[in-house]
């Protein structure tokens, strides 16, 4: 995957996760309990561009965060290029 998408994606998150009121930490808690085992440090690692995302850990993300698939995909600042 193109980086500069896969950091696009991490700031998508980060925002949204600010949105929320949550912390990394408590984004993390949320996620394990529904079933998804993603560490503070890989939250970290993804809100900075330098881990991939799976699926099934976006599914339950936009769950958590109760967004939309296209708030986390926005690309808005034309990273594709």
């Amino acid at each position: 995957m193109n980086k500069q998408i896969e950091k696009r994606i991490g700031k998508n998150i980060r925002t949204l996760r600010e949105r929320a009121g949550l912390t990394q930490e408590l984004l993390s808690t949320k996620l394990q309990l529904e079933g998804c085992d993603l560490t503070r440090s890989a939250l970290a690692k993804i809100e900075a561009g330098q881990r991939h995302l799976y699926p099934d850990e976006i599914l339950k993300m936009k769950k958590v965060l109760e967004v939309s698939f296209e708030e986390i995909f926005d690309m808005s600042e034309d990273v594709c290029r």
